[in-house]
């Protein structure tokens, strides 16, 4: 007779207000997600998208149990082989293990439906991710960091700056909002599951531009990838999806979300360290200041905020550790 004996351990969590628990018995390994916080989002949510991904052969956390009432859900356990972990320890693998990332994005771009019932069985309709939406998240760079480092002096005409060229960029996007986005489509949310990869962390998924999780996985700030990685890893996803899209938007796009997205997560990671005491995130301020830099350089469209941002933030400040 096999031995009854079950035990939970806590697992290394992220940056949501989540906890996570491995539980092992003879039957299968599991993880448990306990939420108090944005419960709904990181519970409710996050199962509806996991299941409209199973739904579409794409593999997502499956919901093994759920205890609303007392903040938990119970769902499948992956493992520890993230994309990010093979690619510190197989360099020679990098482009294809991004190629699969790749493959799986262009899956999940291919969902047209907007529905899902949740476990409580009411219908999920998931939003349309608005511009306000990205202005709000793009303005955390100054409600969080900006206002960290630049003298109180400064900040009601930074404020005004910043506003200004967010608005004029986002004003320039081309691609509509028809597309399921992962938000957080990036090397530590890609796990290597058998053969297959799968994805985690759903819980944030909105209908937007399909450049924005491009965007997420190329210029990711948690895995450092030279320019020609990032442009084979870009190439690759051009030519497996040449008949939906016009290049030249998709670039103009792809180069927009790239920065607005990196100004929110320096936001993020301040408001992380200032907050919630996460001070660990903060070492990767300096790369993501990089991924801003490397999209911005030799773009017209960037030139006002490249003005603003050289005119604020000295090169010394960016790269502080």
């Amino acid at each position: 007779m096999r031995s009854a004996k079950l035990t939970l351990k806590k697992i290394k969590g992220d940056a949501s207000f989540r906890s996570f628990y491995r539980k092992k018995n003879y039957k299968r390994n599991s993880i448990i997600v306990y939420a108090t916080k944005e419960k709904e989002k990181n519970l409710l949510i996050y199962d509806a998208i996991n299941s409209l991904l199973i739904e579409n052969r794409i593999l997502a956390p499956k919901l093994y149990e759920e205890n609303y009432k007392k903040n938990f859900i119970e769902i499948k356990d992956f493992g520890d082989d993230t994309v990010f972990s093979l690619l510190k320890k197989n360099g020679s693998n990098k482009i294809n293990l991004y190629k699969k990332s790749i493959d799986l994005l262009s899956k999940i771009q291919k969902i047209k439906q907007r529905k899902i019932k949740n476990f409580n069985g009411k219908n999920y309709k998931i939003p349309i991710y608005e511009k306000n939406i990205l202005f709000k998240e793009a303005k955390l760079f100054y409600d969080w960091y900006a206002k960290k480092c630049i003298s109180k002096k400064k900040l009601p005409t930074l404020n005004i700056e910043i506003n200004k060229q967010i608005k004029f960029l986002l004003s320039n996007l081309k691609l509509k909002n028809d597309t399921l986005v992962h938000r957080d489509f990036h090397v530590s949310n890609l796990m290597k599951y058998k053969k297959e990869l799968a994805t985690i962390d759903t819980q944030d998924a909105l209908i937007g531009n399909r450049a924005y999780d491009l965007a997420s996985l190329i210029d990711d700030v948690r895995f450092k990838s030279n320019k020609k990685l990032k442009d084979n890893i870009y190439d690759y996803y051009l030519r497996l999806n040449k008949k939906q899209i016009n290049k030249v938007i998709l670039l103009n796009d792809f180069n927009i979300l790239s920065v607005i997205r990196n100004m929110k997560i320096i936001g993020i990671f301040a408001r992380l360290a200032v907050r919630d005491k996460k001070v660990k995130y903060l070492k990767l301020i300096p790369y993501a200041w990089r991924l801003i830099e490397l999209r911005i350089k030799n773009n017209e469209i960037f030139d006002g905020l490249k003005k603003v941002l050289d005119l604020n933030f000295s090169e010394k400040l960016r790269n502080l550790k």
